[in-house]
This record gives structure tokens, sequence and C-alpha cells, in this order.
């Protein structure tokens, strides 16, 4: 890759198609841009020269900072920052801590970080604070421009999310609801969008509270279906006897009780879309029926001869594993096959902690308006309680957490007293922490200091993590300053962190 002498800002004139994206400038378009943040200035050269040849709009920054700010101060422009090619040793700040920067930001930046020193705990690490791909030095050009592309086209589909998001505002009930910027909300956001205008059937998979239900609304809102009608049921919350009934319907005189015809819901739900929460529920006779429905469009009412045919678009969801259920013979193997066409998958709470912040300060807003009261924020200690607790109630409980405090609060902030005594004191470990072997987010330093005996070294890592978490928390968990204030270099820092499994709350 040759060199060239630096320049501030590179303009390349002649842009291939796929780099230019649609923009407010007069041609009704532009270039797409890239930043590269590397203080090795022959490297920042040669990576400068390299996508000013591929047709990027190229800048370069030295440091963090720098890069930072460029980043702000582009985003208020028609010309903002697309990609980011970000070395991860920088003077000031850690390659890492600038992404983790911008994903605090929520800035629709598409990152792709690259080192000299390539280790497979970095990149891991890198990925997954959502940067796009990893890269080794020296950067061979063919990785590069691949790399560059992915990029971009994260990039489109970060916008575009927020884009929607802005026009679909969830405090007016709007479209899609998703607050936050964590990679597979994102990747959940843009399989909703591809799959909305089809008839195809939906298998959600997610823990309860997890927002199944909302983003049902959002398939039905974005497809042509839309203005008809939004049929949903809890097969979990319907005795068996009545569901077939309930989904179904049933003529005069079916069984007792039945003193009139009643519509089910699939007929409802004609022509527009209906959705079975909880199917993992239904009983082996139910799940055949569905099958059928699903199959031929087709169901006859209970205690009826006539076919009744249907145009539903089906959107199911199961809070338990169905491909275990399969297993266990408890779900039957040919509706699993129907059914999980397309799939999606909702992480928990607990898996998203960069969303927690945004979407406490959401529901603020939300039960503060409805509370009619003027409550603005969270104090830091009571953000940090609310980004320390498991969540075994997800999003649901959040919202429910957030609720009591604005009741409890007396002013316009609300602090640790004003939340409920569960996330002031979590629970000693969840089991999501004890798949990892070790104390998790939701661990307090008793449960280090109340866990079995163990060797010295063990005993006093309970200690060493209050210490290291209480710099953490006091500098921002900004590293570099961590480090400075508790007198040990970066390296022994991360190393620490790692063992003690802090680096998991950033």
């Amino acid at each position: 890759m040759p060199f060239a002498s630096p320049q501030p800002d590179i303009v390349s004139n002649h842009a291939p198609p796929h780099l230019m994206l649609a923009g407010q400038s007069r041609g009704g378009g532009r270039v797409a841009h890239l930043l590269v943040i590397d203080d090795d200035r022959l490297s920042a050269d040669a990576l400068c020269e390299f996508a000013s040849r591929e047709g990027w709009h190229v800048r370069r920054a030295a440091t963090a900072e720098e890069g930072l700010d460029l980043i702000a101060s582009a985003e208020t422009t028609e010309q903002p920052v697309d990609v980011l090619l970000c070395d991860v040793s920088l003077p000031d700040r850690d390659g890492h801590e600038v992404l983790a920067e911008l994903t605090r930001q929520r800035r629709s930046v598409a990152c792709v970080m690259m080192t000299g020193y390539g280790s497979v705990d970095s990149a891991v690490a890198a990925l997954r604070l959502g940067a796009v791909d990893y890269l080794t030095k020296p950067v061979v050009e063919d990785e590069l421009r691949q790399a560059l592309a992915r990029a971009l086209q994260h990039r489109q589909l970060l916008r575009e999310n927020y884009d929607l998001r802005k026009i679909a505002d969830p405090l007016s009930g709007g479209t899609l609801g998703v607050v936050g910027e964590d990679p597979r909300m994102l990747r959940v956001v843009e399989l909703i969008r591809a799959v909305a205008c089809a008839r195809t059937t939906v298998l959600m998979s997610g823990e309860s509270g997890t927002g199944k239900s909302r983003i049902a609304h959002a398939i039905h809102s974005l497809s042509p279906r839309r203005d008809k009608p939004f049929v949903e049921l809890s097969c979990g919350s319907i005795p068996e006897t009545l569901l077939e009934s309930e989904l179904f319907g049933h003529v005069k005189g079916a069984f007792t009780g039945a003193h009139a015809e009643k519509a089910g819901r699939f007929l409802a739900a004609n022509q527009g879309t209906i959705f079975l929460d909880e199917i993992n529920s239904a009983s082996p006779g139910m799940q055949l029926k569905l099958l059928r429905v699903l199959q031929e469009r087709k169901f006859e009412p209970v205690g009826g001869t006539q076919t009744i045919e249907v145009d539903v678009r089906v959107v199911l969801a199961s809070n338990q594993p169905l491909e275990q259920l399969v297993a266990a013979g408890q779900f039957r193997q040919d509706l699993y096959y129907r059914i999980n066409v397309i799939k999606v998958e909702l992480p928990p709470l607990r898996d998203r902690r960069g969303d927690i912040g945004p979407i406490a300060n959401h529901f603020l807003r939300l039960h503060s308006a409805e509370l009619n009261r003027t409550i603005v924020s969270f104090t830091p200690e009571a953000m940090q309680l609310l980004l320390s607790y498991s969540y075994p109630g997800n999003i649901r409980e959040l919202s429910n957490i957030v609720e009591h405090a604005a009741v409890l609060c007396k002013g316009q902030t609300i602090g640790t007293d004003d939340l409920p005594d569960m996330v002031k004191a979590p629970p000693r470990r969840s089991d999501g922490d004890e798949s990892r072997g070790g104390p998790g987010l939701g661990t307090t330093a008793a449960d280090w200091d109340a866990a079995e005996p163990r060797s010295l070294e063990e005993a006093l890592r309970a200690p060493e993590r209050r210490i290291i978490l209480a710099a953490l928390r006091a500098n921002l968990w900004n590293r570099q300053k961590t480090a400075a204030v508790l007198g040990i270099n970066r390296t022994t820092l991360y190393k620490r962190m790692k063992l003690l499994e802090l680096d998991a709350e950033v």
C-alpha cells in the first residue's frame, strides 16, 4: 500500500455508485465519509490514500478525543461520518472506549477496529461493543475493502432505524418503539422491516417481558395489513377447555354454557394479523388444529360443520425454547417446522446493558407525563443501581421499577431512595451469572465474600473487585483515568477486570 503526505481531509473525485448515499445536497446524494483515527502517521497516510482511491471522502484524526469531536461536529452538517476506521491503541484513550462512547452517544457510525497486536479477547470485546469488523495490521487491501463495504451497509441500517424511530416516536405510540442501539436489537429491527410486507409466519422467542407483543404490533403496523384488525391472544392465559372456542369460535349449544354463537379470534383477525403468545403452552390437540389452519387457512367452529376460510397473517411467540420441547415430545415437530419460517430472537435485558439507560429514560418521560409530573432524570447513583440490576422480568420489570420510582419521587430527580428494595439489594446471582462460572452483573460484594471457601488468592478477589469497581464508577468507566487513580498501568487494569469479570459491565 503506497504512502502519501498527510492530509487532513481527502476528497475523492470519482466515487463509485455503491459509495453514493442519499442526502440533502443539491445533487440528491453524497459520497460516503470515512474517518481514520490512528496516531501512526505512516499507517494513517496509507489508509487514507487507499480509501480515497476507492472513492471515499476521507478525514483523519490522531487521537480519540479529536476523532470524537470531529464526529460530533460533523453530525450537525450534511456530511456526517458514516464509517470509522479506528486503531485500538491510541495515545489518549483506548479504541474500545471510543466505540463505547459512540454507542453511549447513539451515533449512527459503523466502526471497524484495527490493531497491530491482534488477540481473540480484544476482537471479541470490540465485536461485543458493536464493531462491524476487526482487522490486524498490516492491513491487507482486499480485507480492508470488504470490511469497509460491510461497515457502510451496516451504517445504512443504523441510519434507517434511527430515521424510522424519529418518524415513529415511541412516546406517541409509534411503529417500532425500539429504544437503544444494541446490535442484536438493530438486527431485529432490520428483520422486522424485511418480513413485514409478506404474509410469512413469524416465530418470536425470548423470556417474558422482552417485548414480543410490541414487536408483533410493529410487524402488523409496517405491513400492508396495518389498517386491518390486529388480534392478540396469550395461549397460556386461557384454560385448555376454552382455548379452541376462543380461537375458532363455537356454534350455539356446542357445549354447556354456549348459549349463543361466537366468532373466534381467527375470524376476528380476517385480512389482518393474529398474534398467538405463549404458543408453547398449547395442548397436543390444539397444536394439531393450529397446524391445519396454518397450512390451509381453514377451520370449523367448535360444534359446527361449516368450514370457514380466512386470510390471516400469523405471528407466534414462545417464552420457552421450542427446540427443547420438540426433543422432549411436548411440542409437535411438524408444527414447529411449519411455524419456524422467520425466527426473531429477543435478547433479555441483562444482555443489553448499554440499552438500560436509554430505556429507563424513555419510561421516565412516559410515566412522568402520565402522572402529570416534571421528573427529568435519575441521580448517577440511582442510574448505577439500575445498570447493575439483573431484571428477571426484563423490559416490563424496568417499566414497573421506573413507574414505582416516579410515584415516590418528591422532586425532579429520582434518587436511590425512590427505587424498590429489590433494585437496591439485588439477588445474589442470576442463572446467567452461574452459567459463566463466576459472579455476574447482579452480584454484590457480599456474594463474593459469602461464597464457598477458596484459596487465598481467590478470597482476595472480593475486596480487589470492590476497589476496582468503585474506581471505575467514580471515573465513569474511563480505564485510563481509573488506572492512574489506582496507581497501576492500563494493561494490568485490563487483565484484572477480565479476571474479575468486570468487563461485562461496560
